[in-house]
């Protein structure tokens, strides 16, 4: 198993980000949100992420970016839960969505909770044509 986060694997692009603003499709599992968007991109990886804690719960650039860690860590560790059942090429963007401070044990389990729903959701996707 690959437990690395490579630069190929961030979400860095605007126009992608943007998409998934605009079209994109989510899933949430309490506090954290994933919006996804199935995109074609030519670098050799399944599936790029992004990671978001809002301004408007955490003030101190350094709540915020301890809980970017956090979710990276969670993403980074997780991963293969997504990887070994995509098919298609996915867009992502992970947003923690509260202000309550939870243990990094919390946000793991949310996050795994969060990730089968998303596989569910995009094998229903798949299956419903």
């Amino acid at each position: 198993m690959d437990f690395s986060y490579p630069a190929a694997e961030k979400l860095k692009s605007k126009k992608i980000i943007d998409s998934l603003f605009t079209q994109g499709k989510s899933v949430s599992k309490y506090p954290l949100r994933l919006v996804y968007v199935a995109h074609d991109f030519e670098d050799d990886v399944p599936l790029k992420m992004g990671v978001s804690v809002s301004k408007k719960y955490f003030k101190h650039a350094v709540d915020r970016n301890y809980f970017k860690r956090v979710l990276r860590e969670t993403y980074r560790l997780n991963k293969q839960l997504l990887t070994e059942n995509l098919e298609t090429k996915y867009c992502c963007m992970l947003f923690y969505q509260t202000k309550d401070k939870l243990s990094y044990q919390e946000i793991n389990e949310k996050t795994i909770q969060l990730f089968e729903k998303f596989t569910k959701a995009t094998w229903e996707e798949k299956n419903k044509s």
